[in-house]
C-alpha cells in the first residue's frame, strides 16, 4: 500500500479515527479489516490512529492497532510527536509501558528538542516519566539466558529471566519492597539464584558505562539492586529465618522518631560502593546526601530515587511506611500518622512503630487543635473583613460582595507568594 500523506484519509479512515474517540473496540476491529483502511494513515495534523488512541487513553484500541501492525515511532507529526509521546501526555502507564514493550523510541525528540519522558514530566505526568525512566527491554535481559563465547552455560537461568525482568523494570525502588518481591518468588530466594542475578545486573552495570551511549542512570539502578540482591543472599547465608530479619533490620526505627536509621546506612552504603567514581550523578548524589544528618532531610531513598525515576515535585500522593508503595490509603487507626498500603505491611512494620506510635498520637492531636485555632482566626478575620466593606460600600452589598472576594483573591495571591516553596 502506497506511503500515507497527511489529510488523505478515505471515509472508512476517517470513520476509524471517530471510532477511536468513542472507545468502540469491535467496530474498530471491523474498519481495520478493510482494504480501504490503512493502519498508518495520517491525518492533516500527522496523526496515526495509535497516536490518537494513545493520547485518548484508549488501551484496548492501542493494542489492537498494534496487533495489526501500527508504528510505534512514526514521526510524521506536524511537531515531531510519537505515540509514546502522546501516551505519556495522557498520563495512562498501560499504555505508556505497552508503546514501550512495541519498541517504542525513548530518545526520539519533538521539534522542540524533547523526548517523551520529558514531555510527560512538564504536564506532571510523572507515573508515566518513572515507566519511561525504568523501561529495560526483555531482550537485552534475555541475552544472558544463553551461552556466549567460551561459557559452557549461560549466566542467567532461563527461569530467572522473568522474576528479575520484573524487579529491574520496577518504578518503586524502596529497599523493603524489593526485598519483599525477593521474597515472594521461590525461584529468587535462594543464594545461588541471587548470585547469578548479582553477576547479571554487574553486568549490565558494567555495560551501562562502557557503552558509546553512556548511560549512568541505569548503571545506578542495576548497581543498587545488586547491592539488595547481595545483602539478600549475606541473610539467607547466616539465618533460616529466610528474608524476615532483612526486612526487620531495615524498618527497625530508633526509639526517639522511629526513624530506620539501619535503612538510611545501606542506601548511603550502596550509593558509595557504586564503582565508577568519576560518574557526573554520583558526584551529584554524594553533594546532596553527603551534608544531610542521619534523620533529616532529604533521606538517602528520596535523592536516590528522583535520580533513577525522575523529579516528581510536588507529589499529591500518600506513600507506605513499610515499602514505599504510592497510592497507600490506610492509615494506623490509633495515631493517624502512618500510611499503609495493606493490612500486611501494617503487621510487618508494627513491631517497631509500637514503639512510637501513642507519641505520634499526642502530636496529632495537637496538630488537629492547631488547625481549629487558625480556622477559627481565619473565619473571625473574614467578618470582621466584610463589616469593615460592607460598611465603607454604605450598605450597597453587590459592591460590598464584588469587593469583599477581590480582597480574598488578593490574601491568598499574598499568602501563596509567601509560600517558602516559592521564595
Amino acid at each position: 500500500m502506497a506511503r500515507a500523506s497527511k489529510g488523505l484519509l478515505s471515509s472508512e479512515e476517517r470513520e476509524l479515527l471517530e471510532v477511536i474517540g468513542t472507545g468502540n473496540v469491535q467496530k474498530a476491529g471491523l474498519l481495520l479489516g478493510s482494504k480501504n483502511v490503512r493502519v498508518n494513515c495520517l491525518d492533516e495534523h500527522g496523526m496515526t490512529p495509535l497516536m490518537h488512541a494513545a493520547y485518548k487513553g484508549k488501551a484496548n484500541l492501542c493494542r489492537l492497532l498494534l496487533q495489526h501492525g501500527a508504528n510505534v515511532n512514526c514521526n510524521e507529526h506536524e511537531h515531531g510527536y510519537t505515540a509514546l509521546m502522546f501516551a505519556g501526555l495522557s498520563g495512562n502507564k498501560e499504555i505508556t509501558w505497552m508503546m514501550l514493550e512495541a519498541g517504542a523510541d525513548t530518545d526520539a525528540i519533538n521539534s522542540v528538542g524533547r523526548t517523551a519522558a520529558q514531555m510527560a514530566a512538564f504536564v506532571g505526568q510523572h507515573d508515566c516519566v518513572m515507566v519511561i525512566n525504568n523501561f529495560f527491554p526483555r531482550e537485552r535481559l534475555d541475552y544472558y539466558t544463553k551461552s556466549q563465547g567460551l561459557d559452557i552455560e549461560p549466566k542467567l537461568p532461563i527461569k530467572l529471566a522473568g522474576p528479575l525482568h520484573k524487579i529491574i523494570t520496577t518504578t518503586n525502588l524502596h529497599p523493603v519492597k524489593i526485598v519483599m518481591l525477593v521474597q515472594e518468588n521461590p525461584l529468587l530466594a535462594d543464594v545461588e539464584s541471587l548470585g547469578k542475578c548479582c553477576r547479571v545486573l554487574d553486568l549490565i552495570c558494567e555495560k551501562c558505562m562502557k557503552q558509546r551511549d553512556m548511560n549512568e542512570v541505569l548503571a545506578l539502578k542495576m548497581h543498587y539492586l545488586s547491592c539488595i540482591f547481595q545483602k539478600c543472599s549475606n541473610f539467607l547465608k547466616e539465618r533460616e529465618d529466610e528474608l524476615n530479619g532483612l526486612l526487620k533490620s531495615l524498618l527497625k526505627g530508633r526509639d526517639t522518631d522511629g526513624f530506620p536509621v539501619y535503612q538510611e546506612k545501606f542506601i548511603r552504603e550502596c550509593i558509595r560502593k557504586f564503582p565508577y567514581c568519576e560518574a557526573t550523578l554520583l558526584q551529584q548524589l554524594v553533594r546532596s546526601i553527603a551534608p544531610v544528618e542521619i534523620g533529616s532531610d532529604p533521606t538517602a531513598f528520596s535523592v536516590l530515587t528522583q535520580a533513577i525515576t525522575g523529579q516528581l515535585g510536588f507529589v499529591d500522593a500518600e506513600f507506605c511506611t513499610t515499602c514505599g508503595e504510592k497510592g497507600a490509603e490506610k492509615r494506623c487507626s490509633v495515631c493517624k500518622m502512618v500510611t499503609y498500603c495493606d493490612q500486611n505491611c501494617q503487621k510487618v512494620h508494627w513491631f517497631t512503630h509500637k514503639k512510637v506510635c501513642k507519641t505520634l498520637q499526642v502530636h496529632e492531636k495537637q496538630d488537629m487543635e492547631a488547625a481549629k485555632v487558625k480556622k477559627k482566626q481565619e473565619k473571625k478575620g473574614s467578618f470582621i473583613l466584610l463589616s469593615a466593606v460592607f460598611k465603607m460600600n454604605e450598605g450597597n452589598i453587590s459592591n460590598a460582595t464584588s469587593l469583599y472576594v477581590l480582597l480574598l483573591k488578593q490574601k491568598n495571591l499574598i499568602q501563596q507568594l509567601d509560600h517558602p516553596a516559592v521564595r
